[in-house]
């Protein structure tokens, strides 16, 4: 994955709970900013780039994601109290996604996607755990007439208490009866499989392999970076073993 450093603030995006922000960059590219110092605090941003990543690995269009080193210095030229203080308590290496500009957020009124994306997008956010894809966030956007996924960072929430982690690895995610998309995703059967064999272990400890030690922290039970990275790997690929409970949920859900 690609560094760049922000050079300039552009604009909040007020929309989102924990005030991403449009930030350029020295690559002259503009990014959604995802701040460390933000109430979700770096493990957001661990689920942020798993997740989106994972994503990429099963063929999912996501825009790039590119780490960011912050000055707490652009926080000089900024009137609003809170984005000051959000930008000091995110110096450092934060996360971004390409900003898509014109873009629009999905609306599944306006866009009904084929079967088999949907069905796609269901598998992984179940796979994943992620709980923010339901009608009132849908976390997807429509540029050049094409679905984009956005925002993971509410994925992966059995991080948030690693207690008993290995056996909820099995959990069988019941949230994703709320998931947007569920209603088009009648070809489940027909894609677990398939995404599942994309994701293997070599992709998974590629993916975890990429988080950055310093967001490795917090938790007693791991002594360093590298128990935790342990942990991710063991827990997604137990997540993937058949009989895939996630799987069977988001099948039992579909609307009839």
């Amino acid at each position: 994955m690609r560094t760049v450093s922000a050079t300039r603030y552009v604009t909040p995006l007020r929309e989102g709970g924990s005030l991403p922000a449009i930030v350029e960059a020295d690559d002259d590219g503009m990014y959604v900013l995802k701040f460390r110092g933000a109430g979700q605090g770096q493990k957001a941003l661990i689920a942020e780039l798993v997740g989106g990543e994972l994503a990429r690995a099963a063929g999912l269009p996501v825009p790039e994601i590119v780490f960011v080193e912050l000055d707490g210095e652009l926080a000089r030229t900024e009137p609003d109290p809170e984005i000051q203080s959000l930008i000091h308590a995110s110096d450092g290496l934060n996360l971004a996604l390409d900003y898509l500009p014109a873009s629009v957020m999905f609306d599944p009124i306006v866009w009904q996607p084929d079967a088999r994306l949907a069905s796609s997008v269901v598998w992984l956010d179940a796979f994943i755990s992620n709980v923010d894809r339901t009608a009132r966030n849908t976390n997807m956007l429509m540029w050049h007439r094409q679905l984009w996924l956005i925002d993971h960072g509410a994925a992966l929430y059995f991080h948030h208490s690693w207690d008993g982690w290995r056996d909820r690895a099995q959990d069988r995610f019941a949230m994703i009866k709320d998931h947007v998309l569920l209603r088009f995703a009648t070809r489940l059967r027909e894609v677990g499989p398939e995404l599942s064999a994309k994701i293997t272990p070599q992709v998974i400890e590629r993916i975890v392999n990429l988080i950055p030690d310093a967001w490795l922290s917090g938790d007693e039970q791991f002594a360093n970076p590298a128990a935790y990275r342990a942990a991710y790997n063991e827990y997604l690929n137990r997540r993937l073993q058949a009989p895939q409970a996630f799987l069977e949920e988001a099948i039992r859900a579909v609307p009839v």
